[in-house]
């Protein structure tokens, strides 16, 4: 039984299904395979080889219904060249053999099998063509077969809960944590930028597609009827979610969250994003939601040359900003994480680029992060930075809020800070005055969208304030929150330094006293 926690929407599991996949996860380290990546993606393997079956059986019954062949067949028909039958490699058929059996069949049979799937052009099937079996021996895979079985695949939610719980695994495993973004960070940037079912999203370093999975739940919850449209559901399952990596793990990773989370076929593909040039893509996406990894810097001759037109430079984080430039339509806006270098750095590219987000497009706000947000992992300090595109400027004010605590200890441990339904950006209790302290986000959030109304009014001393355009030109287009902050610094009265030396004189002569009286009593 999957249950939804309360505040950032993402899924517990509990109860007999989360210790399921405990112990199946522990079987896997048991056997030999202790990284977290491969465990998901052999898990990844077998729920897209269910899925085959599930697709397979409903062009069977619609078969049967309509009294016609199958259309689309994906096991063919009979036996392979070794008398064995095509049927035995369905997951409906192995999944009830001997352990040894399937063992021989899922690794002998059904993965150089998937490996022939790419010449449909479905976004899995791609990703799959290079699929390996590491699972190390047959009780292991009987394990997971058996637990994946009982799971309700018919259910987004709980087919959603299960994948995400298990990528949470990968977050508390040490350096593979950089794939991951904090869910109520992400749940932040997305409730901030409400996606509408019109939107092209991108996210052109998706790792586990987080983000994208986040924007389609978002609009499922908030345009409910907008699936209903014929034109409007192919727009959803086929050219809404755009994700890009160059990772192959995390794309195969990528693309089963988001089947899982409902969505057929999302344009999950491999990319370099700085590497490649980007003339196709320019001005395709109307919202771009991301968190790329910043490694330092790159190669001249490794990087986009139509990047190295916008701003030459070397570093990836300022190559990202330029290509989340690029890809973005004209008025499509974003929301992405930075760290704090970009927004004060001193070189001609930094002061270069803050100038176009300032004075050629809207920069709209500046979100301030912990320092501990993207620990055990990272201490970096990072930022959130929400922009519109508009070729013509724009900026009049910039809002600017500095996150102090995120619900969670910014410690390595990451420990929740308050109940479940406590946390996130839209938490389903109502926090208590005295709670803000613990979890900033609801308030930055309900600030974000009165940025333009009575946030203006608010002092420099508040934890939001707005920023005239003026003063941010006036500050080289420095973006960092401390150089606009006013700290009011409290009024200590000093007594004078005579009245200080007059009391030490009183306590000398009083201890003076106390030691004279204490030798006449011993003498």
């Amino acid at each position: 039984m999957a249950v939804r926690r309360g505040g950032d929407r993402s899924y517990v599991i509990t109860g007999e299904l989360k210790s399921k996949i405990d112990r199946v996860w522990d079987a896997f380290w048991s056997g030999g395979i202790s990284n977290p990546l491969e465990v998901i993606e052999q898990i990844t393997y077998l729920l897209f080889i269910k899925r085959l079956d599930d697709l397979h059986t409903l062009e069977e019954n619609k078969a049967n219904r309509l009294g016609k062949p199958m259309e689309r067949r994906i096991f063919p028909e009979g036996c392979d060249d070794q008398g064995r039958k095509y049927n035995d490699m369905r997951w409906s058929h192995f999944k009830s053999a001997a352990p040894a059996e399937m063992f021989e069949i899922v690794g002998e049979r059904v993965f150089p099998f998937l490996r022939t799937l790419g010449g449909d052009g479905s976004t899995y099937s791609q990703h799959m063509k290079d699929a390996r079996f590491t699972i190390p021996n047959p009780a292991l895979l009987a394990r997971v077969v058996d637990m994946l079985d009982h799971i309700p695949m018919e259910d987004r939610d709980t087919k959603g809960d299960l994948y995400e719980y298990m990528l949470g695994k990968i977050a508390t495993a040490g350096h593979n944590g950089q794939f991951r973004t904090s869910r109520h960070i992400i749940e932040l940037m997305v409730e901030m930028m409400e996606p509408t079912p019109d939107d092209e999203i991108c996210d052109p370093a998706c790792g586990t597609a987080g983000f994208l999975v986040e924007a389609g739940e978002y609009v499922r919850r908030t345009h409910p009827n907008a699936l209903f449209e014929p034109k409007q559901r192919k727009h959803f399952h086929e050219s809404m979610f755009h994700g890009f990596d160059f990772d192959s793990t995390m794309l195969r990773i990528g693309s089963m969250n988001m089947l899982l989370h409902g969505v057929e076929s999302p344009d999950i593909r491999y990319r370099d994003s700085l590497a490649e040039n980007v003339s196709g893509e320019s001005e395709k996406y109307s919202l771009i939601l991301a968190n790329p990894p910043f490694a330092g810097s790159l190669d001249y001759e490794s990087t986009s040359k139509d990047l190295q037109r916008v701003v030459k430079t070397k570093k990836t984080e300022l190559l990202f900003l330029a290509l989340f430039l690029r890809l973005l339509k004209p008025a499509g806006r974003a929301a992405v994480i930075v760290p704090d270098g970009v927004l004060f750095g001193s070189s001609k590219a930094h002061k270069e680029l803050r100038r176009m987000l300032v004075e050629d497009q809207k920069l709209d706000g500046v979100v301030k992060l912990p320092s501990g947000t993207f620990k055990p992992y990272s201490g970096v300090s990072t930022a959130i930075l929400l922009f519109t595109k508009t070729n013509s400027g724009g900026t009049d004010n910039v809002w600017f809020y500095e996150v102090t605590a995120d619900g969670w200890s910014l410690d390595d441990k990451r420990t929740p800070l308050l109940p479940a339904e406590k946390l996130g950006p839209t938490p389903d209790v109502a926090l208590a005055e005295d709670e803000h302290g613990k979890n900033n986000l609801p308030d930055a959030l309900a600030r974000w969208f009165r940025r333009d109304t009575d946030e203006l009014q608010r002092a420099r001393t508040e934890q939001s304030f707005c920023v005239p355009k003026a003063d941010i030109v006036e500050q080289g287009y420095d973006l960092s929150l401390s150089r606009y902050k006013e700290v009011v610094h409290e009024e200590v009265e000093h007594r004078a330094p005579l009245k200080i030396i007059a009391d030490l004189e009183r306590l000398e002569s009083e201890i003076q006293e106390g030691m004279s009286g204490l030798k006449a009593m011993l003498g």
